[in-house]
């Protein structure tokens, strides 16, 4: 376990969403490193038992949770059972999200793009409403909401996905103004092409993948732990007077100009 200050999470209660892979487990990984008590969560109750398990088997200290946070009972649960468990939140992590649909945004049904806002930003309103109100009565707290850069620009296949990950941009702006007062900090972090199982239609896509390596100045692709250090920081009290903020994590590829 480290504990040095800034970066130090000691008996921090923390849920993270959609971390049995990915980014979020790398996320909760890492928060477990640094003391906090991680509540693993995902739809797949195994896999966050699993998870959990070997958290604690590193030496970390962990439940698992499970919850699909497109369905606010379950949302609502999810906080409850880490209230009793723990007795408050002190750090929230959104990083569950959907992106069903692959192609232009003239293609996409109805409820299709309801389900990817439902789940993608309205959770993330729920988590917020629920775990805000107990982390100002512990003094304060923080929450990161995993945006993207598609949500910094266009796209002609992920539109959807996109729009809600310009969304979650615009909520945490509004939530860091309304919890300010109350030193609740929110903040999104906005990575690039991640080399997950989530991202793999991009990242396993020379069409897709090539060109974005041509562009980005350190010239790889992201892997899920370049994301959770950056979310330890927000976390921390080294960002304490961090919020309303969103920070890229895409290795220079948006700060190419194509020229």
């Amino acid at each position: 376990m480290i504990t040095d200050g800034l970066f130090d999470l000691t008996d921090k209660v923390a849920i993270v969403t959609g971390s049995t892979r990915g980014i979020g487990r790398a996320i909760a990984s890492r928060f477990a490193q640094r003391g906090a008590h991680v509540v693993v969560s995902s739809r797949d109750a195994a896999a966050c038992d699993t998870v959990a398990q070997e958290l604690r088997e590193a030496g970390g200290q962990a439940i698992g949770i499970a919850a699909n946070v497109g369905k606010k009972d379950q949302v609502e649960a999810l906080v409850a059972q880490t209230v009793e468990r723990y007795g408050g939140v002190d750090i929230l992590v959104c990083n569950a999200a959907v992106s069903p649909y692959f192609g232009p945004l003239s293609g996409i049904t109805d409820d299709v793009y309801d389900r990817i806002m439902n789940s993608n930003v309205r959770s993330a309103l729920w988590l917020a409403n629920l775990t805000f109100p107990h982390m100002a009565a512990r003094g304060g707290g923080a929450a990161i909401f995993l945006s993207s850069i598609a949500g910094l620009s266009g796209t002609n296949v992920i539109g959807a996905y996109a729009i809600s990950k310009t969304a979650l941009i615009g909520l945490a702006r509004s939530l860091a103004v309304e919890w300010g007062p109350h030193h609740v900090r929110v903040n999104c972090l906005a990575p690039g092409i991640v080399k997950t199982e989530f991202a793999r239609a991009l990242w396993d896509n020379p069409e897709i993948a090539d060109p974005a390596l041509a562009r980005t100045a350190l010239r790889r692709l992201a892997e899920p732990d370049d994301v959770a250090g950056a979310a330890v920081f927000l976390a921390a009290p080294a960002s304490a007077f961090i919020t309303g903020q969103t920070i890229v994590i895409d290795g220079g590829l948006t700060i190419d100009a194509g020229v």
